[in-house]
């Protein structure tokens, strides 16, 4: 399941794009908590320690446990702004949760056995439709990730939502169609090889059977002319 965090914040005084951008200098990222039916509350966090978080790949499906002025706020992380030049956090929210709140998030799939999957072995090439699934769990089991076993897939097969298996309590928030999540395909050059044959096979000398019939087809138009 995956790990709660604890990310220390400060309140913030001043709201505005120039506060904003002043915290921005000192080296923190402006956020916000909302939700369960209480007002939003603007805070400020280390902008460092925010990144760290960041790039374990599961800070988006973490319980984050946000602690202003000695005091602790259930949240889960719902948005984060990046700076579109230097990537950098610049806005963060925060929705509160209960402590078994149902909630719906996207858990990262990963790929297992693929020395198993004969498509593969052939060549084939394992194509993700979807790196990530968009779930509904109770807020205390979200999953780190998403297994999905590739044994026996052949180029051309397909894995969709209805043949992974999920955690128990855990469900897919897509429940209207069963969608495809990974397929094996061939590759590049066995499609160009599948091409060059296809138009080979089109501009093929007629057979005698084809002769015939287009001689038929001479004969009679040649009749109507008469």
């Amino acid at each position: 399941m995956s790990e709660q965090l604890t990310l220390p914040a400060e309140a913030r005084e001043r709201a505005g794009k120039g506060a904003s951008r002043e915290l921005r200098r000192e080296g923190r990222v402006p956020a916000v908590i909302y939700g369960n039916k209480k007002d939003p509350v603007s805070v400020h966090v280390e902008e460092k320690l925010l990144a760290k978080m960041l790039s374990t790949g599961h800070f988006m499906n973490s319980v984050v446990m946000v602690e202003v002025g000695g005091k602790a706020t259930r949240t889960l992380p719902k948005a984060v702004d990046f700076h579109p030049v230097t990537s950098r956090p610049i806005h963060v929210d925060f929705l509160r949760i209960s402590e078994h709140a149902e909630v719906k998030v996207n858990v990262p799939v990963a790929f297992t056995n693929e020395d198993a999957a004969p498509g593969i072995k052939r060549g084939g090439v394992l194509n993700v439709v979807r790196h990530d699934l968009e779930l509904v769990c109770d807020a205390a089991h979200i999953p780190d990730q998403i297994e999905i076993d590739l044994t026996g897939l052949d180029i051309g097969d397909s894995v969709h939502i209805s043949q992974v298996t999920l955690p128990k309590g855990v469900k897919s928030a897509i429940d209207d169609r069963d969608f495809t999540v990974v397929t094996v395909v061939a590759p590049s050059a066995m499609k160009s090889e599948e091409g060059d044959t296809t138009q080979a096979d089109a501009g093929a000398v007629p057979t005698v059977g084809d002769e015939a019939a287009a001689d038929e087809g001479e004969a009679s138009e040649g009749g109507e002319e008469a």
